[in-house]
C-alpha cells in the first residue's frame, strides 16, 4: 500500500477506534474487550503472516522493538479503555490530538532532532491550554470524569514516547512483523490485567461483540501494522498529525451515533488544541522563526 493511502486508512480507523473502545466494554468489561481485541488481531495477522510468508526476527534489536513497542500498547490501550467508561468517545480523539506536541517533544529529547522556534512554543501553548479547558469540563461533570480525561492524556503519552523509541531503534522487519512481536509481549499483560481486575463477563451483548471484532480486524490487524508502516516511512511528527483530523470526525460521529452531547467548552478546547497543532507545525513560516532557536546538539547519541 502506497503512504498516502496507508495514511487515509489510519485516518478513518482511528477517527472510529474512540467509539469502538466505549462500545466493546458495554457490559463485557474494558479489560476483556481489549483483551479479547488483541488475541483476535494477532490471530488474524498470524495468518496473514503466514500467507505473505512474512518471518518475524528474534534477534537483539527485533526483541527491543517488540518490548518498546508492546508495553507502550499496554499502557496506551489500558488506560484508554479505562477511560472510555467515564467520557464521551469523541474526547479521547480529541486528547490525543497533543500527540504531535508529545511526539515532538519527546523526538527533542530523544532523536536530538527537532528545534523549538517562537511559533512553536506558541503553538504547543495554546495545545496545552486547550487541554486544560478540556479538564475543567471533566471535572465539572464528575469526578470521574476528570480521571478519565487524566487517564487518556497519559495514554497518549505512552504511545507518543513509544512511537520515538521504535523509530530511535530503527526496524526494519516488516510492520506487520512488528506488529505481531508487540501482541505477543502485551497479550499476556493484557490477559492477567482481565482477570485480575474483573469477573468472567455474564453477557455479551451483540453490539459489543461486533465492536471488539471491528477493533481487532480493523483497529489491530490492520491499523497497527499500517501504523508501524507510517512510522518506518514518515517523520513521526507527520504520523501524528493525523491527530488534526480526527478529533473532529470523533467528536461528530459520537454525537451522530452514541447520542453524545459535546458542550461548548468541549469545542472550544478541541478549537484551541487544532489551533495550536496547526501553529505549532507551521510556525516556521512566520518571520521571527529565525530569531530564537532551542536546538540540541545534533551528535549522535
Amino acid at each position: 500500500m502506497s503512504v498516502p493511502a496507508a495514511y487515509i486508512v489510519v485516518i478513518l480507523i482511528w477517527s472510529t477506534t474512540p467509539l469502538g473502545i466505549q462500545w466493546s466494554g458495554v457490559e463485557v468489561g474494558y479489560e476483556f474487550g481489549v483483551a479479547l481485541r488483541m488475541i483476535i488481531g494477532l490471530f488474524a495477522l498470524l495468518v496473514i503472516a503466514r500467507l505473505w510468508k512474512l518471518a518475524v526476527p528474534w534477534d537483539n534489536t527485533a526483541r527491543r522493538v517488540y518490548l518498546s513497542s508492546g508495553l507502550s500498547l499496554f499502557l496506551a490501550m489500558s488506560f484508554v479503555y479505562w477511560a472510555a467508561q467515564y467520557i464521551p468517545s469523541g474526547w479521547i480523539a480529541v486528547i490525543f490530538g497533543l500527540s504531535p506536541v508529545l511526539t515532538s517533544v519527546f523526538a527533542t529529547l530523544i532523536l536530538r532532532e527537532n528545534a523549538f522556534t517562537p511559533g512553536r512554543i506558541l503553538g504547543m501553548t495554546m495545545g496545552l491550554c486547550g487541554l486544560a479547558v478540556v479538564f475543567v469540563e471533566g471535572l465539572n461533570i464528575s469526578t470521574a470524569a476528570l480521571s478519565g480525561v487524566a487517564a487518556v492524556t497519559f495514554s497518549a503519552v505512552s504511545q507518543s514516547l513509544g512511537a520515538v523509541v521504535i523509530r530511535k531503534l530503527k526496524p526494519r522487519m516488516h510492520a506487520i512483523s512488528i506488529t505481531i512481536g508487540s501482541l505477543i509481549v502485551s497479550i499476556p499483560l493484557f490477559i492477567a490485567n482481565a482477570f485480575y481486575s474483573s469477573d468472567w463477563p455474564t453477557a455479551w451483548p451483540m453490539q459489543s461483540v461486533m465492536a471488539i471484532v471491528y477493533l481487532a480486524v480493523f483497529g489491530t490487524a490492520m491499523g497497527f501494522p499500517l501504523y508501524y508502516y507510517l512510522l518506518k516511512n514518515v517523520r513521526v511528527e507527520r504520523v501524528a498529525l493525523i491527530t488534526l483530523i480526527t478529533p473532529i470526525t470523533a467528536l461528530l460521529l459520537g454525537a451522530a451515533i452514541n447520542d453524545e452531547v459535546i458542550g461548548s467548552q468541549v469545542w472550544l478546547g478541541t478549537a484551541l488544541i487544532l489551533g495550536g497543532l496547526a501553529i505549532y507545525e507551521y510556525g516556521k513560516y512566520l518571520p521571527f522563526k529565525k530569531k530564537w532557536q532551542i536546538r540540541w546538539n545534533q551528535r549522535p547519541l
